[in-house]
């Protein structure tokens, strides 16, 4: 019996501005480890009154249905976190998405924040993470003979966009960027993998928890890390090193290529050089526990011939830098002494990593705000939080659907916030370079479909200006 079923997931969005884009449509595909679907949902929601929805990501989407939906943001947020901690209740599941990492992933967890929300649904209580982009990476650099990669525009460089794998491997593909059907293409991609792979896909399903992971990076043998980096693949024997004991996510591995005997010997700080050199090149390769890591087990490689330098010799040098205890306990010294700067987040979407947890006081505020449905009451809790952060987040939700009938500094605020956004140029776009963006596409020969599109987000957009 597996100790995990699985969920894919994938967001339609207003933007690429992680902490002012929004998710309109969230799709997500229940399943068992061998593949088979249980159970799905399909939820999307209106832009929120202050999100400006970006033309270009629109015509991605061509959700402009959902531009004047009767559903409320907060209600899809609501409603993906309880549908995914149902799917979770009974054995813990893996989140799969696709460059999910980098995008996906992080717009959910901010909007479960903003709506008051545990963020961490996907990586808590047992449930791991698979960025199955990643996984791709390793599979383009090691096991392309079994999953063939397509050519960008005909090579030489790899295409790994998942509408790209779908045709190579004739999936079909034609709602491509609908969250449901990208589902179904990254479960058939799977299944491809399972299949012609199993013990690889094996390995990284394993490997989506911390606990997984540690296990791959203390087993004995050498490790295989593959990336993708300009289309073109880059592989690396590897072997852990060391870790950041102040940030125990983050590792240190050892590009084997590099003889050890040239490295394992340096003082702190040439060590403490190399661990704060940024780039690609250089013997210590630095990642995250806590993410999918493109890395399997040399054991699974059937070809012995990757390398420059063979098997024997590499498990060699792997032994010899796991058995320096001097040379790890340095690198591990060099990782905690980084100098690690972050600045303050200038406006509060942006301050989720900054600000602290919640207090044991704000979380039963937050289960009380979600459990009732009476405004006086919300707007009580919402002047109790703790954490001036969750107060505002709460006042959006509780006048976003109550206005104009709540208290005035309530409104107050809530209206500085629209004529900040609708009005003004920032980080969260622009309408009326919006507007403008469309007027010139409009003028171009366009399909009749995309102009309708390009219409209806223009419609919408001059709908928001706010006028006080």
């Amino acid at each position: 019996m597996s100790l995990f079923n699985l969920v894919f997931y994938d967001t339609e969005t207003t933007g690429i501005q992680k902490d002012f884009s929004q998710i309109i449509q969230c799709g997500s595909v229940f399943t068992d480890v061998d593949l088979n679907r249980l159970e799905e949902q399909n939820i999307g929601c209106a832009p929120l009154p202050w999100t400006i929805p970006a033309p270009r990501a629109m015509l991605t989407n061509k959700k402009i249905e959902l531009l004047n939906s009767n559903i409320s943001h907060y209600q899809m947020m609501l409603e993906l976190q309880r549908k995914w901690k149902q799917w979770s209740s009974s054995k813990p599941s893996i989140f799969v998405s696709y460059n999910g990492h980098a995008f996906d992933e992080e717009l959910v967890r901010r909007q479960f924040w903003f709506n008051l929300l545990e963020p961490y649904t996907t990586n808590t209580n047992g449930n791991g993470r698979l960025d199955l982009m990643l996984m791709i990476h390793n599979i383009a650099s090691f096991f392309s003979s079994e999953i063939s990669m397509p050519l960008f525009n005909g090579g030489p460089g790899i295409s790994y966009k998942l509408e790209h794998l779908a045709k190579e491997h004739k999936i079909n593909a034609e709602d491509a960027h609908d969250a449901i059907a990208d589902c179904n293409l990254m479960i058939s991609l799977c299944e491809i993998i399972k299949e012609k792979l199993p013990e690889v896909f094996q390995s990284f399903i394993n490997t989506s928890t911390k606990q997984g992971i540690k296990e791959l990076l203390y087993s004995d043998s050498f490790l295989a890390l593959g990336e993708i980096h300009r289309r073109h693949v880059f592989q690396y024997p590897v072997v852990f090193c060391g870790s950041d004991p102040s940030r125990p996510n983050e590792i240190v591995l050892f590009d084997l290529s590099y003889d050890p005997e040239d490295i394992l010997d340096l003082d702190y700080s040439e060590i403490n050089k190399l661990i704060q050199a940024k780039g690609r090149d250089g013997p210590l390769k630095k990642y995250k526990i806590n993410k999918t890591i493109p890395v399997c087990s040399s054991k699974l490689l059937k070809n012995k011939k990757v390398f420059d330098i063979s098997f024997q010799e590499l498990q060699k040098r792997a032994d010899r830098v796991r058995n320096d205890k001097d040379f790890q306990s340095k690198i591990s010294q060099a990782m905690e002494d980084r100098m690690m700067s972050f600045p303050e987040p200038e406006h509060i979407e942006a301050s989720i990593y900054s600000g602290g947890f919640p207090t044991q006081r704000d979380k039963d505020l937050m289960q009380e705000f979600h459990l009732t449905d009476s405004k006086e009451l919300r707007i009580k809790i919402s002047r109790n939080f703790e954490d001036d952060r969750f107060k505002i987040f709460a006042e959006r939700i509780i006048c976003s659907q109550y206005a104009p009938d709540v208290p005035e500094d309530m409104i107050a605020r809530y209206n500085e916030l629209l004529q900040e956004r609708t009005t003004t140029d920032g980080k969260w776009g622009s309408i009326s370079k919006s507007i403008t963006e469309i007027d010139e596409m409009l003028e171009k020969d366009l399909s009749i479909e995309d102009s309708k599109i390009l219409k209806a987000t223009k419609d919408k957009l001059s709908s928001m200006v706010f006028d006080a």
